[in-house]
């Protein structure tokens, strides 16, 4: 039963999170603010695909115990979503899908939030020992 728990509190994050993104990318493109900052979509990209890059991280630690294979499984599973995402936004009105831009932006995103996970693990771990 603890192996259940570990697992939905790894996972359940990520799939919440994989929810909002799937959200996101069915609105059409007429419902999407237009701020200035939304020029920049690939920066968007970059940061939301980060948490998702952190967030697999943080699942994958008690399958997967090397932290280099974390982190590229991490960063591949990211580029994997959001290939399938832009595949799924050529569907949705007005959003333009098989961005290869996009999908760069994302797996940049993914591997930063998996490097991202290992730097402040290491942060609050050396934090732990000292205090």
């Amino acid at each position: 039963m603890e192996d259940v728990k570990r697992a939905l509190s790894g996972w359940l994050p990520v799939l919440a999170y994989l929810g909002i993104i799937t959200f996101l990318s069915s609105r059409t493109g007429s419902s999407l603010p237009t701020w200035s900052f939304m020029k920049h979509d690939k920066v968007l990209h970059t940061i939301e695909y980060g948490g998702l890059g952190f967030l697999l991280c943080r699942a994958l630690g008690p399958h997967v115990r090397r932290p280099g294979a974390q982190v590229a499984l991490a960063a591949a599973l990211g580029l994997a979503f959001g290939v399938l995402d832009e595949f799924h936004q050529s569907f949705v009105a007005g959003r333009n899908g098989n961005d290869p831009g996009d999908m760069t932006a994302d797996l940049t995103g993914a591997l930063l939030g998996a490097l991202a996970f290992f730097a402040l693990r290491r942060l609050f771990s050396k934090g732990a020992k000292t205090s």
